[in-house]
């Protein structure tokens, strides 16, 4: 086995997941991950954890929401129980192609969706983390070759996480400090309100409500969006592809959009439900370790010259105790360039321009 694949797994249930001796941890396997669930399952087994393997295939997907009726069955019973009995939730994504579902309808997804957000909640009530292990389709999706896509990928994974935390921290308490974000850059004027936000140092571990690795970004909740935004970054959503979207807000909602591609998707999406319009999430890409797009959004989003807004769900660790966030059952995130003609401003300050930071400005 190559070494990097056991330095991954190490990673993931220590780091990560902070697996203990006795903890119920469930782990999805895709059908291409065999290597890592390999090794993670020897650390678990070494961690005296409990485990139980399940089997997470795109084609699986496609062919029961294909057959179904979309009258689902609204949380199934022996679902939610096994989330409620969890307490590390591992998911390993290695799919062999990474468009398996994309001709499943959008009314169908968005309806199986929402008659599992018991379940979802019951998910994000663990401790759950979500990884990817380096496969040819990935690779073929990134347009590289395998092992240049390996070495990629590890740069990215592998990372001394302690050290991006501290760096990332001064971008945590400048966005928990302040009331309002401006975004400009070509084709983006765009407001939010921040106030009384909790940004999150997503240091690729549950210790920071940090749940994707790799990681290495900072993210809020905004609220009241004005203004519009361009999405420069290609990517596929829902195995299509999806290029240049535009965004308009108006009110803190989405009032009108447009895409050169993929412009139905966006559609789909803004119509799941009322929460869909409104953003979700604010994210700025500080990993450095990620230097190129690769078509997918968990590397993609946390690269470094990057800013994601979100359409949908905000995550309850950027909530005050006792205040709703946006509520939606879709989180879609978007990416947009910001390494020329740009600036991030928090009330009226410049905390970044053309994807340097201002703590680098002072160091030099």
């Amino acid at each position: 086995m190559d070494e990097r694949i056991r330095e991954h797994a190490d990673v993931l249930v220590d780091w990560s997941a902070r697996v203990e001796a006795g903890d119920n941890v469930v782990l999805s396997v895709g059908p291409d991950a065999h290597e890592l669930a390999v090794a993670v399952a020897e650390k678990l087994g070494e961690r005296g954890a409990n485990l139980l393997a399940t089997y997470s295939s795109g084609e699986v997907t496609r062919a029961y929401l294909r057959a179904h009726d979309d009258e689902f069955d609204e949380n199934p019973s022996h679902e939610r129980a096994l989330m409620e009995e969890t307490d590390v939730y591992l998911s390993i994504r290695g799919g062999r192609n990474t468009s398996a579902t994309a001709d499943v309808p959008g009314e169908t997804r968005t309806a199986h969706r929402q008659a599992r957000d018991e379940i979802r909640e019951a998910r994000y009530d663990t401790r759950w983390v979500s990884t990817v292990h380096p496969n040819r389709s990935l690779a073929q999706q990134a347009n590289m070759a395998y092992e240049e896509y390996q070495e990629f990928a590890y740069d990215a994974i592998l990372r001394d996480w302690e050290s991006l935390a501290d760096e990332m921290a001064n971008m945590k308490e400048l966005l928990d400090e302040g009331s309002e974000v401006r975004l400009v850059s070509e084709g983006t004027d765009l407001t939010m309100t921040i106030e009384g936000r909790t940004a999150v140092n997503s240091a690729a571990s549950v210790a920071y409500d940090s749940h994707n690795l790799p990681s290495g970004e900072v993210f809020t909740a905004p609220a009241a969006t004005e203004g519009e935004v361009t999405f420069d970054v290609p990517m596929t959503l829902r195995g299509e592809a999806v290029r240049n979207v535009r965004l308009e807000f108006e009110d803190g909602a989405v009032v009108d959009y447009d895409a050169d591609q993929g412009a139905d998707v966006i559609g789909d999406i803004l119509d799941a439900d009322e929460g869909a319009r409104r953003l979700g999430e604010l994210g700025i890409g500080m990993n450095r370790g990620i230097d190129r797009y690769t078509d997918n959004i968990l590397f993609d989003e946390k690269m470094g010259d990057t800013i994601h807004l979100a359409l949908g769900r905000a995550y309850d660790a950027c909530l005050p105790e006792g205040e709703t966030g946006n509520d939606s059952a879709v989180h879609v995130d978007m990416i947009t360039d910001v390494s020329e003609a740009s600036r991030l401003e928090i009330d009226g300050e410049v905390v970044q321009r053309d994807g340097q930071f201002r703590w680098n400005w002072e160091d030099e």
